[in-house]
């Protein structure tokens, strides 16, 4: 799959501050659900503020080769002729084996290099309890799901908080006979339950658990995707850094169960407002930031889950902070588009900062900040993230290996100057 963007590094000087408005582009886990949603639903789904991304495109185009007229949606999925490529979205790919297990068709899953290497048995393994009949190589891809299992209810409790999974599980069961039900061990994002609510599914969530029945038909909604709150996570740390009159991001989902960021930056001292907008299925808020002199926490262990995609550009602000930060309970983070704890420690030692690498997590001392050059591992958090660092740098940061960007936050780039980073590409 080519890229959008042609930049391969990025080159960020030191900035005195940030400041001004700005919006972030829709949520990318919030535009998934929606065309896969969609997809299956009958009759029209109409979906404004989707995020036209690499990861997101690749989910669209998948559709359009299972013969879903993305105009005006078909009831039902058809064969693909070749693999479906995923690209770099493993939330793509993880919903799809879910979405797919069920039907009367052959499917297979690829991606780029490094969603080849990423794990897909945490989601084969339940799907097969639930009678679907797929294949994996070593445990990733390429998935094969071989078409016309049977599916029946499962009750499944989650070894590990993931919503991936839960989606996965939740989108099969639609195709089960009798009832599925899911158990997390801490609280994910909700986005699917809510979601299928909106179609008209009936389900049932409370302490943890959601169960629905199989066998339940789809209708067409109108869908607002709210600006992405892990892209405004960039922004929301650099105005704790340097937005020293305020910034402001507007129309950004906080749903709470994907806003821990915003609970650790203000157990740490951070200056942030929300305003909300009126109620819609997906809350929905402008953010206001001032900057604010940051103190290192110990992250609480039941916030992990609710801040995974956001703990790149959490660990600087922790460098930031005076003191010690400690992060524990986030294994996960090894098995995203990279290891995303060693990529992070080893960026941070090369700045300058002293850094310690835990085997499911990071101490680290906050400090005095250097330039230097950073390889991202070719992972989209991890260079916006080290751009974000760029404002308590005493010298220029180099960052290589950055056209991922394009994946999650097309215009970062460009967003990122209007704010007021010194940023080239």
């Amino acid at each position: 799959m080519s890229h959008t963007s042609t930049a391969q590094r990025y080159i960020v000087r030191p900035a005195a501050s940030v400041q001004g408005e700005l919006t972030v582009p829709g949520d990318k886990s919030i535009s998934h659900r929606a065309l896969m949603l969609g997809g299956i639903a009958a009759g029209q789904t109409s979906i404004s503020g989707f995020l036209a991304s690499e990861d997101c495109l690749a989910t669209l185009a998948a559709l359009a080769e299972l013969g879903v007229r993305i105009e005006r949606p078909q009831e039902t999925l058809a064969g693909a002729a070749a693999a479906l490529d995923m690209g770099n979205a493993g939330t793509a790919m993880r919903l799809l084996m879910g979405l797919l297990a069920g039907q009367r068709f052959d499917s297979t899953l690829i991606g780029d290099g490094s969603l080849m290497r990423r794990p897909m048995e945490r989601v084969a393994a339940p799907l097969r309890a639930m009678g679907a009949r797929i294949d994996t190589q070593g445990g990733t891809p390429p998935v094969r799901i071989h078409g016309g299992a049977a599916l029946h209810g499962i009750d499944y409790a989650l070894p590990v908080a993931s919503a991936q999974v839960k989606s996965a599980l939740l989108l099969a069961a639609l195709y089960a006979q009798g009832e599925t039900s899911v158990t997390e061990p801490a609280p994910t994002r909700d986005h699917t339950e809510r979601m299928l609510r909106g179609f008209g599914v009936q389900l049932e969530c409370a302490a943890g658990r959601t169960r629905l029945a199989g066998g339940q038909q789809l209708r067409g909604c109108e869908i607002q995707v709210p600006g992405d709150f892990s892209s405004a996570a960039f922004f929301i740390v650099a105005g704790c850094l340097a937005a020293r009159n305020g910034l402001t991001i507007r129309g950004v989902g906080v749903n709470p169960t994907r806003t821990g960021l915003l609970q650790l930056l203000r157990l740490m001292g951070a200056d942030i407002e929300l305003q909300p907008h009126p109620a819609a299925a997906e809350p929905m808020a402008d953010i206001h930031v001032r900057a604010a002199a940051l103190r290192g926490i110990r992250v609480p262990e039941q916030l992990v889950a609710l801040a995974i995609d956001e703990f790149p550009v959490f660990f600087i602000a922790a460098a930031a902070a005076q003191g010690q930060t400690v992060v524990t309970g986030a294994g996960e983070l090894r098995v995203k588009e990279s290891d995303r704890l060693a990529a992070m420690a080893t960026g941070l030692t090369t700045l300058g900062i002293e850094c310690e690498l835990l085997p499911d997590g990071l101490r680290l001392q906050g400090g005095a900040m250097r330039g230097g050059r950073i390889d991202s591992h070719g992972d989209h958090r991890i260079a916006m993230a080290f751009a974000v660092a760029s404002l308590i740098a005493s010298g220029p940061i180099e960052i290589e290996d950055v056209a991922n960007v394009a994946t999650s936050f097309p215009g970062f780039a460009r967003l990122a100057r209007a704010a007021g980073l010194a940023l080239e590409d």
